[in-house]
């Protein structure tokens, strides 16, 4: 009786009409839409039924799309045929399609025969959106495949083999908002290239051999990639028009200097992450620094403040560059900035100098991580009002001990540290920070109350081998404390104080024979003690209702005490 009920649908479909049976039993259909994703169709399954608008035959085999294939789907809106084999596309199948508003087909072979499909293309009247990715296409080629595409609102050209922009390739594309030119080799941007897209908004030139960027005139765009190509240079053209961009991403390049940007008002995010930016201060650098020489440094002014015009920009990456200070007053002009990074530089110090009295940064959010810092003096947290999270792993800084509860707003007495107030920083009194990380600082030995009246939720002191923590290193933090890593530390022995809201502790890759006593306090949910020398666990019967994941393996476990298991 099961078998017969398992065989039942297959012999419903063998009893339909051909009308309503699909090509494959593989295919999904609806009464509107058919999907036949990957089921080894050679050929266009003309026996689908009228009345479909959405059709999915990505990842087959297909080679070609002609009439005879393709009669009753005048209703069709939308067509997939992505990762296939295709390299002919007849007028007369597109004649059958009038409504089609959407066609993909990304990652075939249309540079076959391009002349003969280009021609079927401009039967595509109503097209808008169109994707011929990764279709071996050169420049001219794609031209003539869009040459008559007046309604495209989508285009995407990316991972083909473009060497340079035409002129004239868009000329009949107005309408166009997104296109994505990603991936390509392209060198050259003739003159007028966009001129003709007064609607565009989103553009993707990454991946591409761009080394200079100079008159950018597209005042409407309001996201513009250009990571990884080799510009040396950016920079706008002259005019009173204000740019509408929120988004410009110049990572994975060669620029010298900070961008001249002095009409994007509106920029919100900027990533410059990944060049060979070593100074942000005007004067630099100098155009015999440049590898390439360009006409357009002559009207390059590197007398301006480049920021000056950059007031609602909340998150700005300088990672990977070559910064050895870290400027202040550049920063100060940003007055939405929320979100820093200059991880991986060189940094080295921040200047008093560089800062005037009441100077504040707006940041909450700081990544200083993989520098060379040795020490961060008081006024750079008090410029830090807001600063809520800050990575300052990978450097070499030692936190102060704090004495007292009211210290903090000048180190000017050596009597509130243990060592001298050029050689360690001050963590306690920062009262919004709320994550901190000391990863890997070579910290030797954590000094009583170094943060205490810092409110932090997450403390990370991973890394720091052989890391002493005494009585009353974290005194303060047990109202607030919720993450806390101890990690690789090849610590003995670890004091913790009674910390009443900590819900997550990684104790892994140290020596530890028995967990800190302080923990009975904590409210665990995660523990990781890997990799110590614990026979048993002793506390754990305080977490039996909290404990929601616990790792345990290299230790060396006593079979006669496992009790802890229960």
């Amino acid at each position: 009786g099961c078998f017969l009920l398992w065989l039942l649908p297959s012999i419903l479909r063998a009893r339909a009409s051909p009308e309503t049976r699909p090509s494959s039993p593989l295919c999904q259909q609806s009464p509107t839409k058919v999907s036949c994703k990957g089921v080894g169709l050679r050929k266009f399954p003309k026996e689908l039924g009228q009345g479909i608008k959405y059709l999915e035959l990505s990842n087959n085999f297909i080679q070609n799309l002609s009439g005879s294939n393709m009669p009753g789907f005048g209703q069709l809106e939308f067509l997939d045929v992505c990762f296939n084999q295709l390299e002919s596309v007849s007028a007369t199948a597109l004649a059958e399609l009038p409504r089609l508003r959407s066609l993909l087909l990304g990652s075939n072979h249309l540079d076959r025969n391009y002349l003969a499909n280009g021609e079927a293309f401009h039967l595509l009247r109503n097209i808008e959106v169109l994707d011929l990715s990764v279709n071996n296409l050169e420049s001219h080629m794609a031209s003539w495949y869009i040459s008559n595409l007046t309604s495209l609102r989508v285009l995407d050209l990316s991972g083909n083999t473009m060497t340079k922009l035409l002129a004239g390739t868009f000329r009949n594309s107005p309408r166009l908002r997104q296109l994505d030119l990603s991936s390509n080799y392209i060198m050259e941007i003739q003159e007028g290239t966009f001129e003709p897209l007064e609607e565009l908004e989103v553009l993707n030139l990454a991946l591409n051999s761009l080394h200079c960027i100079s008159g950018f005139s597209l005042t409407q765009l309001r996201v513009l990639n250009l990571s990884h190509n080799a510009l040396e240079l950016f920079s706008e053209e002259e005019g009173a028009e204000p740019y509408l961009l929120r988004v410009l991403d110049l990572s994975h390049n060669r620029l010298l200097s900070f961008p001249e940007l002095p009409r994007a008002h509106d920029l919100t995010h900027l990533n410059l992450s990944n060049n060979l930016i070593a100074s942000l201060l005007p004067g630099s650098p100098h155009p015999r620094e440049f590898v390439l020489p360009y006409k357009e440094m002559q009207r390059f002014n590197r007398t301006v403040r480049p920021v000056a015009a950059l007031t609602h920009v909340a998150d700005l990456d300088l990672s990977n560059n070559r910064l050895e200070l870290f400027p202040f007053s550049f920063f100060h002009s940003l007055g939405s900035l929320h979100s820093l990074s200059l991880a991986r530089n060189c940094l080295q110090d921040v200047a008093r100098e560089s800062v005037t009295n009441g100077t504040e940064l707006s940041v909450r959010s700081l990544d200083l991580h993989s520098n060379a810092l040795r020490v961060l003096p008081r006024w750079f947290f008090d410029s830090l009002p807001r600063l809520e999270s800050i990575d300052l792993g990978s450097n070499s800084l030692q936190p102060c001990e704090s004495q007292g509860s009211d210290q903090g707003k000048d180190l000017g007495g050596d009597s509130h540290t243990s060592a001298p107030r050029d050689t360690c920083t001050p963590f306690y009194n920062v009262p919004r920070l709320k994550h901190l990380s000391l990863s890997k600082n070579n910290i030797s030995r954590l000094q009583p109350r170094a943060f205490h009246r810092t409110p932090l939720l997450s403390l990370d002191l991973s890394g720091n081998r052989d890391l002493s923590m005494p009585t009353g290193a974290l005194a303060g933090l047990e109202p607030s404390l919720q993450e806390l890593s101890l990690r690789d530390n090849q610590m003995d022995e670890a004091a913790l104080p009674c910390l009443g809201t900590l819900r997550v502790l990684d104790l892994s890759g140290n020596h530890l024979s028995l967990l800190p006593a302080g923990l009975s306090c904590s409210p665990l949910e995660s523990l990781d003690v890997r990799n110590n020398n614990l026979q048993a666990l002793g506390a754990v019967r305080s977490w039996s209702h909290s404990l929601r994941a616990v790792s345990v393996a290299g230790n060396p476990w006593s079979c006669c005490s496992l009790g802890w298991l229960d």
